[in-house]
């Protein structure tokens, strides 16, 4: 599989990326997120230092996509119990089919 070289910009500094030529657009997006996450924690004036910038941007985006994949996970517990719900509608149907030819 080929690499491309993508040329990113986070925090001040320029990096070249190698990635799938089809994962570019997606590297260049993520780049520009983490990129405004550390921005927005430097010009807070809270955290002091690059590494302790990364880190907490790596927390704010890492706890952003539990959220998400929380989000999914709940939306599909109720087609689930709808599921259930039907196979026992169904199941009580059924017995009642059974119990109604005698």
């Amino acid at each position: 599989m080929s690499q491309k070289t993508v040329n990113i910009h986070i925090l001040d500094k320029d990096y070249q990326v190698s990635c799938p030529p089809e994962e570019s657009d997606a590297l260049i997006s993520s780049a520009k997120k983490l990129d405004e996450q550390m921005q927005a924690i430097r010009n807070s004036g809270t955290v002091i230092g690059v590494e302790r910038i990364a880190v907490m941007a790596a927390l704010n985006l890492t706890y952003e996509i539990s959220k998400i994949e929380n989000k999914l996970i709940s939306e599909e517990n109720p087609s689930k119990i709808i599921q259930d719900i039907d196979k026992k509608i169904t199941i009580a149907l059924q017995s009642l089919e059974d119990t109604s030819t005698f």
